[in-house]
């Protein structure tokens, strides 16, 4: 969170903090600069409830906090109100200011589907808000599903260009023959089938973000005309010689190591020298497994919450499964898995089994096919059921109905548990206790 700037308003800090805060990597910006900041605190220890509103609307800023007196309730309340995100309380505790910063990421990250517990996201994060705050060219590298077009969006909104448009061009997704006319746009006849005049992505995108995702893909051709474009900043649709003058910023991405791509003669040197002002490399979600299960629990909720039923989480066998994969489709995997399981539940709980994933239960190689997978759907039931017991604290009729079975059915099942060798009666008391 190091290399998110703040502007001071209104307040002086202590050379200790001011000092601190250097060392931990913050960039201070002064109350009467032009430049832009991420946080404003604003002081308002002395300030009167009714003089609230202009002095947080002198602050310049979107992201405020106030900074008030412990015993200032009013002036707090009324900072709120007028568009502070919170307020801290006088003097200024730094360990406080980290809480909150800390706090804050969260819920901006929460709004664009990004999630950064690992301490490798985390300092992409930071890379990217720093992006932001430029207008020199993203190359985004990464593998397939790790959220490159999700970053893009997010560097888009947190720039000068928010207001503007952000368009997305996949070019491994558009065939070859089509792709030029796509990007740059073409004149009335300007060949078989062009009936109209058509603006390309460039022109659609102008005054915003152009994101060009899967650029190792696009052919040398187009290569040499794109760089042409990005020199000249201005583009000419097919069949016109009219230039359009281009005020863009450009994103591209690539699931390939360009650098290597271009020394072997497969992609323009002097364009990726062009594109490669800010490289940005996401890492494999199997690379930052302190995101698997907070991505998770995201992705579940917003599923949920499309679906209009909030009350399905994952069951300790899910999360021990979802945290065992390696995820070789990163995120997009992992959503799919999570949608897959949703479709798939018979219950609220959702179970290991249900997430589809490959090689989930071991069969040992003495053990026929026949019985490995008898054993494995036996396993996955037995731990389904303990799961509903628990969650329910042992409750057995409540337990059968979530299960889709009788109390009778259920009693049978922890019959031959017994038999199995689990303790059942041990874990009814320990979920009883736990209530």
């Amino acid at each position: 969170m190091n290399d998110y700037s703040i502007r001071i308003v209104g307040f002086e800090l202590s050379g200790c903090d001011r000092k601190q805060l250097d060392l931990q990597g913050f960039n201070l910006i002064p109350a009467d600069s032009k430049g832009s900041a991420w946080l404003t605190l604003v002081g308002l220890q002395d300030c009167a409830p009714e003089q609230v509103g202009r002095r947080m609307a002198d602050a310049a800023g979107s992201l405020k906090v106030a900074l008030v007196d412990p015993d200032a309730g009013e002036v707090a309340s009324a900072a709120l109100s007028c568009g502070a995100q919170d307020y801290l309380l006088a003097p200024l505790d730094l360990e406080q200011l980290h809480r909150l910063i800390r706090r804050l990421i969260t819920i901006e990250t929460s709004r664009e589907d990004l999630v950064a517990e690992a301490p490798a996201s985390r300092q992409l994060l930071m890379l990217a808000h720093r992006a932001a705050s430029t207008e020199a060219s993203v190359l985004l590298s990464g593998e397939s599903g790790t959220g490159k077009e999700q970053l893009a969006r997010y560097i888009h909104r947190h720039s000068s260009r928010a207001d503007r448009p952000f368009v997305a061009v996949n070019c491994a997704a558009i065939p070859e023959s089509m792709l030029e006319s796509v990007l740059f746009g073409h004149a009335k006849g300007a060949f078989t089938g062009a009936v109209a005049d058509k603006a390309g992505k460039f022109e659609l995108a102008n005054g915003g973000t152009l994101l060009l995702d899967e650029i190792g893909e696009m052919p040398m051709m187009l290569q040499a005309k794109l760089l042409r474009v990005l020199q000249e900043r201005e583009v000419e649709r097919l069949g016109c010689h009219k230039p359009i003058t281009l005020d863009i910023r450009i994103i591209a991405a690539s699931n390939k190591d360009l650098r290597k791509e271009a020394t072997e003669g497969n992609f323009r040197e002097d364009l990726f020298y062009r594109l490669d002002v800010l490289p940005l490399n996401l890492p494999p979600l199997r690379e930052r497994r302190e995101d698997i299960l907070p991505l998770a629990e995201h992705l579940l909720e917003r599923h949920n919450h499309l679906a209009g039923d909030d009350s399905c989480y994952f069951s300790e066998s899910a999360r021990a499964a979802l945290l065992a994969h390696d995820w070789p489709g990163n995120v997009r995997e992992l959503d799919n898995c999570v949608q897959r399981a949703l479709v798939m539940r018979r219950g609220t709980a959702l179970q290991a089994l249900e997430l589809g994933l490959p090689n989930q239960v071991p069969v040992t190689a003495s053990a026929t096919s026949g019985q490995g997978l008898r054993a494995s759907k036996q396993q996955a039931e037995f731990q389904y059921i303990i799961d509903t017991l628990k969650r329910f604290n042992g409750h057995r009729s409540r337990s059968a109905e979530t299960l889709g079975m009788t109390t009778r059915a259920l009693r049978y099942k922890m019959a031959q548990m017994r038999e199995s060798g689990i303790d059942v009666d041990a874990i009814i008391k320990s979920a009883e206790c736990a209530a």
